[in-house]
């Protein structure tokens, strides 16, 4: 057993974040779940500190979970891991990468200039353009810029008259601020998790939508189920991965007639899907890289 002290960042008694810690407790025989939002950074000492615990005097932090929901305050919490980075406490993933992600629009930027397929999306603060887009696509979803799991979004459908569909774009607005416009795409009820461990392939899982449902999230009733993808689809999952400096992620893709898209890349990745859809459990693979990442950097 080592003696690194690594912990996780996440949501205390969350599934994903308690599992994580107990593969690493099995691995070191230390454990330790950081709240963000118990935690205090003072530039006067020199100190992060987390109920009596110095953040400083950790080996690794490993980021699953940085808050609940993904917001601009979820990109502050970033700063405060980037000042533990610069004392030289690891953080898997990098910290610069996870804000980057938790943005949707700077996530797709980077894709974009990896030349990722992707559903056509328009960006714009106009109404009339948006609804212009609104009708080039045909039916759309509006997706705001910090989100997980379609909350917040909202398709609108192609056979919304302009007044519906202004209606819905000016309450958008209202509550965004900026429109992040996505073409629909037929999902045939099902899209796929392909899942990377160091930028190396692990796995792949569907997610089946429920009957009536117009994504696929387990949030919205869906299930996991296990996918064997060709070399083809697993290559571009390793680009779209590549776009990132990341530890871990889940590459979301989509099916369709006109070829293989790319929703986005996993600020964090899933455990879940990987546990249900393809039978292994990632967290314990996760904690076995991070402690090799550690101790090989140690010798």
């Amino acid at each position: 057993m080592t003696n690194l002290k690594i912990a996780v960042v996440g949501i205390p008694g969350k599934w994903s974040t308690e599992v994580l810690a107990d593969r690493l407790e099995a691995l070191t025989g230390f454990r330790a779940v950081i709240d963000m939002a118990d935690v205090t950074l003072a530039f006067d000492t020199q100190t992060v500190m987390h109920k009596g615990l110095d953040l400083s005097q950790l080996d690794g932090i490993i980021i699953k979970k940085i808050s609940e929901v993904y917001s601009p305050e979820a990109e502050d919490r970033t700063r405060i891991l980037s000042y533990l980075e610069a004392s030289g406490v690891r953080v898997f993933s990098p910290s610069h990468t996870v804000a980057q992600m938790i943005n949707r629009l700077s996530g797709t930027l980077a894709l974009q200039q990896g030349k990722i397929p992707m559903p056509n999306t328009r960006i714009t603060e106009n109404t009339q353009e948006a609804l212009k887009a609104v009708r080039l696509f045909g039916s759309a979803i509006l997706k705001p810029l910090y989100s997980t799991k379609a909350r917040g979004m909202q398709m609108i459908d192609d056979s919304w008259d302009d007044a519906q569909a202004l209606a819905a774009l000016e309450q958008f607005k209202t509550e965004q601020g900026l429109f992040y416009i996505q073409q629909t795409i037929e999902l045939n009820g099902k899209d796929l998790g392909m899942v990377f461990l160091g930028g190396e392939y692990v796995c792949t899982y569907a997610r089946v939508g429920a009957a009536g449902a117009w994504n696929t999230t387990i949030h919205s009733g869906g299930h996991y189920e296990n996918y064997q993808p060709d070399e083809a689809l697993i290559e571009l999952g390793r680009r779209a991965q590549g776009c990132y400096d990341l530890s871990f992620t889940t590459v979301d893709i989509a099916l369709t007639e006109e070829g293989p898209f790319i929703f986005e890349v996993s600020a964090f990745g899933g455990f879940k899907g990987a546990k249900e859809g393809c039978g292994i459990d990632v967290a314990k693979q996760y904690a076995e890289y991070v402690v090799d990442q550690l101790e090989n950097k140690s010798r």
